[in-house]
């Protein structure tokens, strides 16, 4: 997926060290928000699916229909970039993920993508705190089954990775509603 680091009217200001990053996500342009935001020291990465860069804005779609862990590591791929772009060192940088399911039995699948790239064993120096929750009500669109979302916390950088089955983009379980937004 081709991305940008972007800095538009409104996201980089004098008063403050914010910068963007956007994808081709249909959902991005569609909802206007950005894949992530860097503010100061900390990056903030958002719900992530495995949607297809190359759909439509109309009738997004998503990569690998079905297949829990493949949309689970594009996800992460695309948060861990998305890291990167705005100066984190990738995988490295994060520290705390959450994962959002659409089906108890995908969960085993996107454990394993996530340990795969995130998981204290992948490599020295990576290691996340991690939390996954059944979205019973499913996302925003019924195509997705997974969805990552990693809420900053206060440390020299933050990272939110996420993709996955589900229906759409979802808030912090403790927001969660059926709104993306």
């Amino acid at each position: 997926m081709e991305s940008t680091t972007t800095s538009p009217q409104g996201c980089m200001t004098t008063s403050s060290s914010k910068q963007c990053y956007a994808t081709p996500s249909p959902f991005e342009e569609k909802i206007g928000y950005y894949r992530a935001v860097r503010h100061g020291l900390q990056i903030f990465v958002s719900g992530t699916t495995a949607v297809d860069p190359t759909s439509s804005r109309a009738a997004p779609q998503v990569l690998y229909p079905g297949d829990a862990g493949q949309q689970a590591r594009v996800a992460l791929d695309e948060c861990i970039r998305a890291v990167q772009a705005l100066g984190g060192q990738g995988a490295e940088s994060v520290v705390r993920v959450r994962m959002f399911v659409s089906h108890p039995d995908d969960c085993m699948a996107v454990g394993e993508a996530f340990s795969e790239l995130l998981g204290r064993a992948s490599r020295p120096g990576i290691g996340a705190a991690a939390t996954m929750l059944v979205v019973r009500d499913g996302f925003v669109d019924d195509q997705p089954v997974v969805n990552d979302d990693d809420p900053p916390e206060d440390s020299q950088e933050t990272a939110a990775p996420g993709e996955g089955k589900g229906k759409g983009m979802m808030r912090p379980a403790e927001h969660r509603s059926k709104y993306p937004y």
